[in-house]
């Protein structure tokens, strides 16, 4: 069995014509597509070790696998990243690196409606859909409202909020059982909780983009699998949808909140 090592990163995906995802892994210097290894068995070994996005190798990290000064100096940590609304580049303030800044932010991004496990709302950069989507699980997806940079996208998202969930309802999502939505029907319920001002953006694209997942009809998800506690991991790749591997036994494990962790893997 080839043995594959190197540090966990989020599965990349595309979205196929039929709508069908398809998923690749890189590990180290090799890369695996996981639509082909579902059905085969595999074991996962945790080595203890974390690779930094910066590449530094570390035994600690904070929020999104950064080490420490990572995480308190680097753009790509800042607080705009989870908090759109928090976005200061459009005033040219800067937060931790005005020009990394400035690229990120002020572009083009939209505020979506998703049924990801339920209805939701988000705020993604153009550039990253349907990816967003698929990263989420959400099996159909519309576009709310479109703006020139990423703070008002996050100021309408804060507006909606008060109405609509932001989180994606992972084990309804898992377990294929989210209620089929009439997501041109939200939107213009959704329309109606904005001011004037943020309906300007309001998206002339009524286009729904609808995701199917390799993933296993009969899944029953019971227990979801931590490397810092499991350590060695061994199992048959049932599913994938998000970016959770489906396992037998109703196990199921977060590939992307694992990033940087480096592993030995291999597969039969």
């Amino acid at each position: 069995m080839p043995l594959f090592h190197g540090p966990l990163q989020k599965m990349q995906s595309e979205r196929q014509a039929d709508g069908l995802v398809r998923y690749t892994l890189s590990l180290g210097n090799d890369l695996l597509f996981m639509n082909a290894l579902i059905g085969k068995r595999f074991q996962m070994r945790y080595t203890h070790q974390i690779e930094c996005f910066c590449g530094k190798t570390v035994d600690q990290v904070f929020r999104q696998n950064f080490c420490r000064e990572c995480f308190f100096t680097k753009p790509e940590a800042g607080e705009a990243i989870l908090r759109p609304e928090l976005s200061k580049a459009h005033l040219g303030e800067e937060d931790r690196d005005l020009e990394w800044e400035k690229a990120y932010q002020l572009q083009p991004h939209v505020v979506y409606l998703a049924n990801s496990g339920g209805l939701k709302v988000g705020v993604t950069r153009e550039s990253q859909m349907p990816t967003r989507w698929i990263d989420q699980g959400a099996g159909a997806a519309i576009i709310l409202a479109e703006t020139p940079n990423r703070y008002l996208a996050g100021c309408i998202e804060v507006a909606l909020k008060e109405h609509l969930s932001d989180k994606t309802h992972v084990k309804r999502m898992l377990l294929n059982q989210e209620e089929a939505i009439d997501l041109l029907a939200e939107k213009q319920r959704a329309a109606q909780w904005l001011t004037e001002e943020f309906q300007s953006y309001l998206s002339k694209c009524d286009h729904i983009t609808q995701l199917r997942y390799p993933q296993a009809p009969d899944f029953i998800h019971q227990q979801s699998l931590q490397l810092e506690k499991a350590q060695e991991i061994e199992g048959q790749l049932t599913g994938i949808r998000g970016q959770y591997w489906q396992l037998d036994n109703g196990r199921a494990i977060n590939i992307r909140s694992h990033e940087g962790k480096i592993i030995e893997i291999s597969w039969n």
